[in-house]
């Protein structure tokens, strides 16, 4: 599924998404980006404090889902509302900061949910506890952790185990492949960063993963915010 939302879209940033998941959903503000691209939209989720009144018009009422409390971000509240086997998120970058770090931070509070956010050069996502993909060696790999977390590697320049990671601690900026990448992750704290063009093969491999590939979600960590 393509999930859009409302902050910066290149112009091959909508069809490379729907190329590999042609049902579209958008957050809040997102449906604007989708009417102006004459996308039909399956769902809009959020708050709706941010879709222009003219976007609103053009999609049918039963289409809106609407979220009102002011505790999580739209990206959040769709990631938590959308069964998918992978969700491929467009315009959650490039416009402002902040709301770029939120959607990493919820990349991390939703490790239930395979999700990759679709940069301008980059793809990014939440590291499953097993991940192995074919890698060109020299091919750039960062590894940044939102946690505390180790792991292992295999086909990596810089092999990762025994490395405490953590945003105050180590972190894997521009490591590189030297061959076919194999991470395991003790804990769903670290984020992978891979350049654009794998973007298909990240895709077609989360959603081929298993639920026990990814961690559940934790009740007693994860709670969703209060509804109002």
């Amino acid at each position: 599924m393509t999930l859009i939302g409302g902050g910066a879209v290149g112009a091959q940033d909508l069809y490379d998404a729907l190329a590999l998941a042609p049902i579209c959903v958008a957050a809040d503000s997102g449906a604007d980006v989708a009417v102006q691209a004459g996308i039909d939209l399956a769902a809009v989720i959020g708050d709706m404090d941010s879709i222009a009144p003219a976007t609103r018009a053009q999609i049918p009422d039963s289409k809106f889902h609407k979220i009102p409390e002011q505790m999580s971000t739209d990206f959040d509240k769709a990631l938590r509302n959308i069964a998918a086997p992978c969700i491929i998120g467009v315009g959650f970058s490039g416009k402002r900061v902040d709301h770029q770090l939120g959607v990493l931070h919820t990349l991390v509070m939703r490790p239930e949910a395979a999700c990759i956010i679709l940069g301008a050069d980059d793809i990014i996502f939440l590291c499953p506890r097993m991940f192995t993909l074919p890698l060109e060696p020299g091919t750039r790999v960062s590894l940044f952790p939102l946690g505390a977390v180790m792991g292992r590697s295999q086909g990596l320049e810089w092999p990762i185990e025994g490395l405490e990671f953590a945003p105050w601690g180590a972190s894997g900026t521009s490591n590189r492949a030297t061959g076919d990448l194999h991470l395991e992750m003790d804990d769903p704290f670290m984020l992978c960063i891979l350049p654009r063009r794998f973007l298909g093969a990240v895709t077609e491999r989360l959603a081929g993963m298993p639920a026990p590939a990814r961690w559940p979600a934790r009740a007693e960590q994860y709670k969703d915010p209060p509804q109002s």
